[in-house]
């Protein structure tokens, strides 16, 4: 993604271009770690993304996203939530923070104690992206269409500003639902249901 497109889709996001300099994952983990105050995400493209911190309500929607997630998961027993600080090595070598994820203790368990402890080394089973006033809604489309390539099983996109969530799932067109009071996390989250009256 050139840096002019990216400004057009993330007016608020500045891309460095890293391909002149070979960043290994340990280093870009230790430039996330020495930089906690930024939000730090690598493209495939090897375009690093620095965007700008969110601001209070999008960040009290984010915490309520997430602890529903939370609640279910532990409820359910059959995977793990993490929140937005948590960054993913997605198998195209992109790594991302999405806002809110879910991984089954399937795919969890399979990896070592370091995996666990750094970065981690898949996408998520479950993502959830919530656009705050600065993004560009083309710009979360793109990370979602990414996510599913990538070989998540359910995304959902939502879109606080509009009252709209975008559901995204394998080999089946997005899902659009306008003004929703609930959405159902099924089939692929049994028994899940997100809230949706404190969000909008």
């Amino acid at each position: 993604m050139s840096r002019q497109i990216l400004e057009e889709k993330a007016p608020f996001a500045l891309a460095l271009d890293l391909n002149s300099i070979r960043l290994s994952d340990y280093q870009f983990e230790q430039l996330c770690r020495d930089n906690e105050d930024l939000r730090l995400e690598l493209t495939a493209d090897r375009e690093l993304i620095i965007m700008a911190p969110t601001g209070g309500s999008t960040g009290s929607r984010n915490a309520d996203i997430t602890t529903q997630i939370t609640i279910w998961a532990k409820k359910d027993g059959s995977g793990l939530s993490f929140d937005s600080s948590t960054m993913f090595c997605l198998p195209n070598g992109a790594k991302r923070s999405p806002d809110a994820a879910w991984i089954s203790f399937d795919r969890w368990n399979a990896l070592s104690e370091r995996e666990r402890e750094s970065f981690v080394p898949l996408c998520p089973d479950f993502v959830v992206e919530l656009r705050s006033p600065t993004d560009n809604l083309s710009f979360l489309q793109d990370k979602m269409q990414e996510y599913i390539a990538n070989g998540a099983q359910l995304g959902m996109l939502i879109d606080s500003k509009s009252k709209q969530v975008h559901l995204y799932r394998p080999n089946q067109p997005v899902e659009l639902l306008d003004n929703p009071q609930t959405v159902s996390g099924a089939p692929m989250l049994p028994g899940f249901v997100l809230s949706m009256k404190d969000i909008w």
